[in-house]
């Protein structure tokens, strides 16, 4: 039997042992799934990965340079991603900085001043290359969103309150009070106004025309109806769309009238993350809880899993600015929410990892130690093995056989 058989046999192995020794996911999770940020250039029809190459285990935000679509700002559960050719290729920005996990990113209208929210602080630049400690209000980090209007205005819905900035983050502002005292779940300002801006808290929709100094509580007036996200429709700013506990409602006159649209999302009902619809609602794209969905006008909602991540919690949804059909979506294999509560509560994902995962984690280790040192093993004996034929081999060509002496009479080979 070869000497190799220990290595064979034990690769052999392997998958039925990690199998056996990992802890089991939650239900309708794919553990071959991975996240990750992904694009559609055509309104979502179909998906590809927008950062090939690079291991990307949560997408959290993307700002994409309203002066150049190929310039992107990644924000990742383990640091913040720079692109200028359109994900083709990323670098990691200001490692010793933005440490751990980037929750929310935003760009400002000149492509290179930025705003990143970490767990724990607020970031800036405003060169794109520098970055530096930002000021920020109490519950800022982790920023559940950052969204600018306007050339210095930017909102901020932090792990708790609303914030509302003038002069690009120097100081803030609270503008939470009329708003219910629960968290932020969608920030829309509208394009074009400086003042108007829709936020969603408690499952209700809320609207300011005056930049957060009031609000104003918009019903849908369908029996029923709850708002986990909202979205205005480029390049009209009349056509609201919201969705929530699993149906998608429409409102033509800036949110004074909605109707549902299209049918439910079916059971179980998925909870909605972010929205985007085409142009006079011709598809409708819902990142959810578990996946990502589409619908075409008076078609029927599908779960794309095709190229995209199967079961797997999609949060973030970007419409590029200068392209209307292109579309961004990311992925995270830790849950959204979970990934902000660790932040919350200063812990890091390992704090998720009961007994059991702790077990199946320590037995792989020792499983993939036990393989490399089979391998070395196995290695070093075919180069003792190589290097033993490689030294006797001058040692047989030196000294090459004489011929044979005469015994008879007359004169040798050696002396013709």
């Amino acid at each position: 039997m070869p000497r190799s058989w220990p290595l064979r046999s034990f690769l052999a192995t392997l998958p039925v042992l990690v199998l056996a020794l990992t802890p089991r996911e939650a239900p309708g999770h794919d553990p071959s799934a991975y996240g990750g940020l992904f694009r559609s250039r055509d309104d979502g029809a179909t998906w590809l990965p927008a950062n090939p190459g690079r291991i990307v285990s949560g997408a959290m935000a993307l700002a994409v340079d309203p002066t150049d679509s190929t310039h992107l700002l990644l924000a990742t559960d383990s640091g913040l991603l720079r692109s200028r050719n359109g994900g083709l290729d990323w670098t990691v920005e200001a490692s010793s900085i933005l440490v751990g996990a980037v929750f929310a990113i935003a760009l400002g209208g000149d492509g290179r001043r930025a705003l990143a929210s970490t767990g724990t602080a607020l970031f800036r630049t405003d060169d794109g290359l520098a970055w530096r400690t930002a000021s920020s209000p109490a519950g800022a980090a982790p920023a559940r969103a950052l969204a600018t209007a306007g050339p210095d205005r930017v909102y901020l819905a932090g792990w708790r309150g609303l914030h509302r900035s003038d002069d690009w983050g120097t100081t803030w502002i609270d503008i939470s009070a009329g708003l219910p005292d629960e968290p932020v779940s969608a920030l829309v300002p509208v394009p074009g106004s400086r003042d108007d801006v829709h936020v969603v808290t408690r499952g209700q929709l809320w609207t300011s025309a005056d930049a957060g100094r009031t609000w104003r509580a918009r019903e849908l007036g369908i029996p029923g109806a709850r708002v986990e996200t909202v979205a205005l429709e480029p390049p009209e700013t009349a056509r609201l769309w919201a969705a929530g506990a699993g149906q998608v409602y429409r409102s033509d006159d800036r949110g004074e009238t909605w109707r549902p649209w299209d049918g439910d999302l079916g059971e179980p009902t998925p909870s909605v993350r972010g929205l985007a619809a085409g142009g006079a609602g011709a598809a409708v794209v819902l990142t959810t809880d578990r996946g990502l969905y589409r619908a075409g006008a008076g078609g029927s909602w599908a779960l794309l899993a095709d190229t995209l991540p199967a079961h797997l919690e999609a949060w973030p949804l970007v419409r590029d600015p200068g392209e209307r059909a292109t579309l961004y979506a990311g992925f995270a294999l830790i849950p959204y929410t979970e990934l902000w509560r660790l932040a919350a509560e200063r812990q890091t994902p390992l704090a998720r990892i009961g007994p059991a995962g702790l077990a199946g984690g320590a037995a792989f280790l020792l499983l993939l130690a036990l393989a490399a040192t089979v391998a070395l093993r196995a290695l070093a004996r075919h180069d003792r093995t190589r290097r033993l034929a490689r030294d006797t081999e001058p040692e047989r060509t030196a000294h090459p056989a004489r011929p044979a002496r005469s015994n008879g009479p007359g004169p040798s080979r050696e002396t013709e």
